[in-house]
């Protein structure tokens, strides 16, 4: 059964809503007088957005995922422009860029003083200056989790700054900011989605209220996903999409992930990826791993049933069971054409490498079951 005590943390405010986006320059005159705007690759596309900020602020683009080095020239962009408050608009990269900003703007230093596994881990304890995060795409949930993902192509890794107070201190869910996602960015961001609900579902570290938002973060992404790829501009699914996304969000920070993000964020570090096509190869043969580890090692796991019920809402069928559930991803997948990792340049001589990172990654940690080295071979060749 899940704990009957938990904690859980979020983002100091969620509005929600078609057309909410024009609250921003409210808030943002409430909790600042100086803005650096994170935004993708092309800012105009918030012109009229942004046009309603009342205060000086500053653009900052982000062109593809952020890094150590692009953290440090946000930084010193936010700093010229006197910032103390930090307007993130755009995928998970945008968001993620923003709250490093943030943190580091309240906490002072270097990312590197911060970030796990190729920095210090230096303790992040001061606030965050406030940070308002609006998602252009329903993928990540960047809008209310406390970390954030940057790549260090020296290293050839991808680390997390984390830090209860990198929330953002308001989550500006507008789902017709995704409206203009492009199909592709759009099928790869919608499994990231899915994939951010079904592993807080069956993680060890799941609650009774991570468990609330997971199923319905799956239900939101039955009714959702095909249809948002289908057709662009039906804002029901968009909105479902949207609410997947921020649910998964809000799941995923309180009860961890698994072993399908373990390998993604470490594959992500090896080559050009986007990270949902990652989770997208890899998810369905992670549930076979897992499936077939606990029926042989823990046949008495409450991740079974979990996964049955993932199974029930992903295909809307009372009686369906994990295969189906299973079969249905794998359709989802092939519909929205995401490819195998091995389309993307990566080749059996990294597996080695990917998988003994992986064993070690914060995400694997919540996977409902401990998989050998050899059992994640399995999952990366099929997904290669």
């Amino acid at each position: 059964m899940p704990p009957a005590e938990f904690e859980f943390a979020t983002a100091a405010r969620i509005v929600f809503g078609a057309g909410r986006a024009v609250e921003l320059a409210s808030f943002a005159e409430r909790l600042g007088s100086r803005a650096l705007v994170c935004t993708g690759a092309e800012p105009d596309r918030h012109t009229g957005l942004l046009g309603d900020l009342k205060m000086p602020f500053a653009t900052f683009p982000v062109h593809g995922e952020p890094t150590v080095d692009l953290a440090r020239a946000a930084v010193a962009a936010a700093r010229d422009e006197g910032a103390d408050l930090v307007v993130a608009v755009g995928g998970g990269s945008v968001i993620d860029l923003g709250k490093a900003v943030a943190m580091l703007l309240g906490n002072g230093g270097d990312p590197l003083d911060y970030l796990e596994v190729i920095g210090d881990g230096r303790l992040i304890d001061k606030p965050s200056v406030p940070c308002v995060a609006l998602p252009t795409t329903a993928g990540t949930g960047a809008e209310v989790t406390p970390n954030a993902v940057l790549a260090s192509p020296e290293h050839g890794l991808k680390a997390s700054l984390r830090s209860p107070v990198m929330h953002p201190t308001v989550a500006l869910v507008d789902p017709l900011l995704t409206v203009s996602c492009p199909p592709g960015v759009t099928a790869s961001s919608g499994m990231d989605a899915l994939t951010q609900c079904l592993e807080p579902l069956v993680s060890i570290r799941a609650t009774p209220m991570t468990d609330a938002l997971a199923t319905e973060g799956l239900r939101r992404a039955a009714a959702g996903l095909r249809r948002s790829y289908a057709d662009g501009n039906d804002l029901v699914a968009r909105t479902d999409m949207a609410l997947c996304s921020l649910l998964g969000g809000l799941a995923l920070a309180n009860a961890k992930l698994g072993v399908v993000h373990g390998l993604a964020g470490v594959i992500g570090g090896t080559i050009d990826v986007p990270h949902g096509a990652a989770c997208a190869a890899l998810l369905v043969a992670t549930i076979e791993a897992n499936v077939r580890a606990l029926r042989a090692r823990q046949p008495d796991s409450q991740a079974l049933a979990r996964y049955e019920q993932a199974a029930r809402l992903l295909t809307g069928r009372a009686d369906a069971t994990i295969e189906q559930g299973s079969a249905w991803i794998g359709e989802t997948v092939r519909l929205l054409g995401i490819p195998k990792l091995a389309r993307y340049g990566l080749g059996p001589d990294q597996a080695d490498e990917i998988v003994d990172r992986a064993l070690k990654a914060s995400s694997t940690k919540g996977n409902p079951i401990e998989l050998h080295a050899d059992e994640l071979h399995a999952v990366l060749a099929a997904a290669t």
